[in-house]
């Protein structure tokens, strides 16, 4: 599948699951208003009822046809157009929710007209017992009626909530389902990214081998010549060629295999004391020798490092592979600077070059496996993409971290620390 129909298969992917997000809130919007106007209604009936009680228990007419006002969305007030005794309001109450099954907590208070204020009754709990409760202030006054009661509902969210877990059980089991979906998305992308890798790292491997195996096939042919044997330099030369490649096939291989076995058996350390400097020093000097094609190679050595607690062949490695990188990506006359620092709570192991620079965006992904700074079609940069991954693993397995400072055309800077107390 092409990038185009991958990145349009994944926006139609988030389109239709914001889409389906945002139904399933719409539609969890409008249960909720219905639950909320039914519980409004049943509310309504239930002190309609009680008002009417109350009126033919003291003989009285009411003076509204609608008794019952709705102040807020939690209290309302009940005019009943006669005097009202508490115990009796407080029976009515429960025996009018009781039938209605309105299940919830509620506080209610008489107006006395006297005073000009509203009498506090009680708190009454769903299963219908009593709680004293401290309120933070009285409940409002109605100046349109003068007996009345009020009540509130401090629950009412909970209540509602408590009959809509049908609804909110069916939103979860769509997020869940949304999740998996994203998830199944995210692995699909990842396998195919790791797909596509593993293709280049295939590629660039057959690259790679096809180049010594075609200089071992040439110098073979030319040594397989009558006569070869009376020309001892050209001899000489095309079996220098043979070893040479045969040398850098089989680094490579190593270099796979070193991977292969760090990932199946993981990593084992065997550390010992080193002395970092002169660790450094020999590292640059067996690099300067082998290299031979006028690569500069520097060294700033800080003379107050204590020793370090590392292994010495994957520490080499570490740095071989890092000045590899560096000729790699250093530009036509590789200059490469090695330095160590002492800081407060740290040793710093820098290997620099003054090469093109590393644009922000791959710092990250360039310690992943078989990743390669994109260089378009052309493949002027040799390697397989593991020599960074395996100095971040190693670095990780000492306990040391490795950081990247680059920017294009300033250069690359791999920083290692290395904490006193490792």
């Amino acid at each position: 599948m092409k990038h185009k129909q991958v990145r349009l298969v994944v926006l139609l992917g988030a389109f239709s699951i914001i889409a389906i997000i945002g139904v399933q809130l719409y539609f969890l919007l409008q249960a909720w208003n219905i639950k909320e106007k039914q519980f409004h209604q049943t509310v309504v009936i239930a002190l309609t009822n009680v008002a009417d009680k109350i009126s033919k228990l003291n003989q009285s007419i009411p003076s509204t046809v609608n008794p019952v006002n709705q102040l807020s969305s939690n209290y309302y007030v009940v005019d009943v157009n006669s005097m009202i005794d508490a115990n009796i309001l407080e029976y009515y109450l429960k025996t009018e929710f009781n039938r209605l099954n309105l299940k919830t907590d509620y506080e209610y208070a008489i107006y006395d007209c006297h005073n000009d204020k509203m009498v506090y009754g009680t708190y009454i709990s769903e299963d219908g017992s009593g709680k004293p409760v401290k309120l933070s202030s009285t409940l409002p006054k109605y100046d349109k009626y003068i007996y009345y009661f009020g009540i509130r509902f401090p629950g009412i969210r909970n209540t509602l909530a408590g009959n809509m877990t049908l609804w909110f059980f069916l939103t979860a089991i769509l997020l869940l389902s949304i999740i998996f979906f994203v998830y199944s998305i995210f692995v699909i992308l990842q396998q195919k990214r790791g797909s596509e890798m593993q293709k280049d790292f295939i590629n660039n491997m057959t690259h790679e081998f096809k180049t010594p195996l075609s200089s071992i096939h040439i110098a073979a042919d030319v040594l397989l010549q009558p006569g070869i044997l009376n020309e001892p330099d050209r001899l000489h030369t095309y079996a220098s060629v043979i070893k040479q490649e045969n040398n850098r096939i089989i680094q490579q291989v190593e270099k796979v295999l070193q991977i292969a076995k760090m990932e199946t058996q993981g990593i084992q350390l065997k550390k010992e004391a080193i002395d970092l400097n002169t660790l450094v020093e020999t590292v640059a000097e067996t690099f300067r020798m082998n290299r031979n094609n006028g690569i500069q190679v520097d060294t700033l050595t800080d003379k107050r490092l204590n020793p370090v607690e590392a292994d010495v062949l994957h520490l080499t490695n570490i740095l071989f592979n890092l000045l590899d990188n560096a000729v790699k990506y250093g530009g036509e006359n590789p200059a490469i600077t090695i330095r160590t620092l002492l800081k407060p709570d740290c040793m710093v192991l820098s290997v620099q070059d003054r090469g093109p620079g590393i644009a922000p965006r791959y710092h990250k992904q360039v310690f992943r496996k078989f990743f390669r700074v994109p260089s378009g079609n052309i493949h002027d940069v040799k390697g397989f993409g593991l020599g960074l991954y395996y100095v971040k693993n190693i670095c990780r397995a000492h306990g040391w971290d490795i950081s990247l400072d680059s920017q294009p055309g300033n250069g690359t800077t791999f920083n290692i620390e290395i904490p006193l107390n490792k």
